[in-house]
């Protein structure tokens, strides 16, 4: 979730940023723009040298006496035994598996290749993009003037990190399914609200004529309210629940198939929303609202609560849950031999 929150306030500092060189005189300012781009990568390339590796890498290489001072580090107590046996054996189950792209596809991983494809789908398909990527683009075309859209594009940005911090703060105590339901609760209201808003005032012709001031102020506030709504929900458990149910074995083909479906429909919406937003107008938002309510009652049916519970521990959830367990059978038994009992 740190990654999420390191996202949105870059989000956010980028906002800021974008609107202090919009006011340079020379029209200059975007070089700078673009130019202060390199300043995160090059925090990104010191922040590698020291960053310390998982207990999970340090025992998947042999290192069981560092991945115990990690633990040490990370539990913040010396009582780390069970963990620490609970990784090497999870770490040993992976090590027997040849080939996790193919035992990804085998009906007892059924649950993480769905939640694999879907989260980060849905999560693209919440329309929260539209908003992060063209947020100025947006509000300019329903009136606002330039310098005003960057000012709304930094207010919801704003909205975004702190939205998220809130979400870190309060998620091991509401529980993901929790937050996820509330979330998608919110963002369909605040895309209805702003659906009519923009009908009302703009129809099918475009042309809003004058804009009010309370017009404006209910827009960048509903609009905050639907980035909040994601922020604290979408946002950050999309990437946190992926990885509470990802067993070691098939991990690193259940995260590529995670980032690489969230990449593609990054790149996709970025590519085709000028375009539906010309055709569509305030349809769009109907089309966003859609998706919203189809992946609420996904989480719904389909995601149990992951709070609290241990990787290795996953499997007895799914075989719990009243889906997923026609997928996710408990370990074979072989009966015993009772010619044995007699010694």
């Amino acid at each position: 979730m740190l990654f999420q929150l390191a996202i949105t306030i870059g989000i956010f500092v980028a906002n800021v940023l974008n609107y202090l060189f919009s006011k340079m005189e020379n029209g200059e300012g975007w070089r700078y723009s673009l130019g202060f781009a390199a300043v995160p990568a090059i925090m990104i390339i010191i922040g590698a040298i020291f960053l310390p590796d998982s207990p999970s890498s340090l025992i998947e290489r042999g290192l069981g006496e560092d991945a115990k001072k990690e633990l040490i580090k990370i539990r913040g107590s010396s009582d780390i035994e069970e963990e620490f046996h609970d990784l090497v054996a999870a770490s040993e189950s992976s090590k027997a598996v040849k080939h996790p792209w193919a035992s990804l596809l085998k009906r007892q991983y059924r649950p993480q290749l769905t939640f694999a494809v879907f989260i980060p789908l849905f999560q693209q398909l919440t329309g929260m993009n539209v908003i992060v990527f063209y947020a100025p683009v947006l509000f300019k075309t329903i009136g606002f003037g330039a310098n005003a859209a960057l000012m709304s594009a930094m207010i919801t940005g704003g909205c975004n990190a702190i939205a998220t911090l809130v979400s870190i703060l309060t998620v091991d105590k509401f529980g993901r399914r929790t937050i996820f339901l509330e979330g998608g609760a919110q963002m369909f209201i605040c895309q209805i609200v702003i659906t009519v808003a923009i009908a009302c005032k703009f129809g099918l012709d475009g042309n809003p004529g004058v804009l009010p001031k309370w017009y404006a102020i209910v827009v960048v506030c509903d609009i905050c309210v639907y980035v909040a709504g994601f922020a604290w929900s979408w946002g950050p458990l999309g990437w946190l629940v992926p990885s509470e149910i990802f067993p070691l074995e098939v991990r690193p083909a259940a995260q590529s198939i995670n980032v690489s479906v969230n990449m593609i429909f990054t790149f996709a919406i970025a590519q085709i929303f000028t375009s539906m937003l010309c055709h569509m107008k305030f349809v769009l938002f109907i089309f966003f609202a859609c998706f919203v309510v189809l992946m609420t009652i996904f989480i719904f049916k389909l995601l149990p609560e992951t709070k609290g519970i241990p990787i290795e521990d996953m499997h007895v959830v799914w075989q719990t849950h009243p889906y997923w367990k026609n997928f996710v059978q408990p370990p074979h038994v072989p009966p015993m031999d009772l010619a044995q009992c007699w010694y």
